[in-house]
């Protein structure tokens, strides 16, 4: 393999890994780009602040703080070579010996991936991504995250989680730790979260995250497409039993006046 900015990886072993994976297949590696380009891709990234003029910012109960770029077009240089080595042959290659997912596609649009920076505050509770594009007809299968913060502390929080199906115990737990890279499979089982930051204000945890997808149906799937599936942690009572549902009747409720809205609005238009 050989992407210009990628390390050199032991695939066996990562291959062994990720088949052991548990609760659900995953391989962790460190020190996972080129040490003097990571460092550059680092200091690349803009501040909270400025990204929020180019990006999407997340302000609901289940995901805050968080702003997310996918525009390739936005990203400094520096991202786009790393989102070109992550969407390239090579790469994709190398994670089919490691996975054993034939036939990987990279997704040019990065729909919900890029840029990933969250504040001092901003949490992720635990979920299951969409399974499917059905405007392309691709089948998610992995994740790919790599974390780009230098100083980060112990006991700032941003863990990536990874947690069983029931969500009753969390399996692994991920800091954010500089030039770091996780990969797993996405499935109904894959539920993973991110601890709720506690950095000092004005520390930022900064990511970039890659989907990989098939045209072939995974041999899991059931012929459902659903969105993110949401769920509260152990302990949570007050979040799974309130304020999930509440944010839940909100959401509906939004769709309903919209789609009443653009009723009204074709009708008027053909009058």
């Amino acid at each position: 393999m050989s992407t210009g900015v990628i390390l050199p990886l032991d695939v066996d072993a990562l291959k062994q890994q990720f088949r052991a994976g548990e609760p659900f297949p995953f391989f962790a590696v460190d020190d996972f780009l080129e040490p003097a380009f990571a460092t550059e891709l680092a200091s690349a990234y803009p501040s909270y602040e400025e990204a929020r003029a180019s990006g999407l910012e997340f302000s609901k109960l289940n995901e805050r703080l968080k702003i997310q770029i996918t525009d390739y077009q936005k990203f400094p240089d520096l991202v786009k070579r790393l989102a070109d080595a992550l969407a390239s042959d090579d790469w994709l290659k190398t994670l089919e010996d490691i996975t054993g997912i034939e036939r990987l596609l990279a997704d040019e649009t990065l729909a919900g991936a890029g840029m990933h920076l969250t504040g001092s505050g901003g949490r992720l509770d635990v979920h299951v991504d969409f399974n499917y594009l059905e405007d392309r007809a691709l089948h998610r299968r992995l994740n790919i995250l790599i974390y780009l913060n230098p100083e980060w502390r112990s006991g700032w929080g941003g863990d990536i989680e990874l947690w069983n199906a029931d969500v009753s115990r969390r399996f692994q737990a991920f800091a954010p730790k500089f030039n770091r890279c996780v990969v797993f499979e996405t499935s109904e089982i894959s539920f993973h979260g991110v601890s709720p930051v506690t950095a000092p204000e004005g520390v930022v945890r900064k990511s970039f995250a890659g989907y990989y997808y098939t045209r072939e149906a995974p041999p899991h799937w059931d012929g459902t497409a659903h969105s993110t599936v949401l769920r509260a942690r152990p302990g949570e009572r007050f979040r799974r039993n309130v304020l999930m549902p509440l944010e839940r009747a909100r959401g509906k409720a939004h769709d309903l006046m919209f789609g009443f809205k653009r009723k009204v609005k074709n009708a008027l238009g053909k009058d």
